[in-house]
């Protein structure tokens, strides 16, 4: 296993639409392996694909306290969605940064497993919100795209600052 490089916003990359796993094989579950021991490593409940510069529809996550119930979502895709939520999220490709978003409080996910066996299941509270965030990410979009324009252009800003400086030399 490996620890991935994680892309940061406002990287394009991150704007991406990924494409469907053609087979969980061995190459896929490497993959989603690398990407929890990422997660894991940076602290994080979610991680999808394109966050580690994979164009395809793969997401990991594990929300649980003792960080032993990590589940991987190949092709995920919400079916259903009931009721409102309203939480702070934050994102590894957003080091720091975290705001308030709206989002459906239950969702139905059909998606694969690590072995390719099919699921329809129901998820709720910060599941939920996780896979939501998640898909996203597989679709091109981020959690900032939900704050206003000004709210956005700020934090893109002082990212790109903050990266700027990072940057110099010393």
């Amino acid at each position: 296993m490996a620890i991935l490089d994680v892309v940061n916003y406002p990287d394009e990359r991150l704007r991406q639409p990924c494409t469907p796993v053609e087979a969980v094989d061995g190459e896929v579950r490497a993959l989603i392996d690398d990407m929890l021991e990422t997660m894991y490593s940076q602290g994080g409940i979610g991680l999808a694909a394109p966050q580690v510069d994979r164009r395809l529809r793969l997401l990991v996550m594990d929300t649980s306290e003792g960080r032993d119930r990590p589940l991987a979502l190949v092709n995920p895709e919400i079916l259903e969605a009931r009721g409102q939520q309203e939480g702070e999220e934050g994102c590894l490709s957003l080091p720091g940064v975290y705001e308030t978003v709206v989002r459906a409080a239950e969702i139905t996910v059909g998606y694969r497993d690590r072995d390719g066996g099919e699921h329809r299941e129901g998820f709720s509270d910060l599941d939920a919100r996780c896979i939501q965030h998640e898909i996203d990410h597989l679709d091109g979009k981020l959690f900032v795209d939900y704050l206003s324009r000004l709210k956005r252009n700020r934090l893109r800003k002082k990212l790109e600052k903050e990266k700027r400086l990072q940057a110099a030399p010393a």
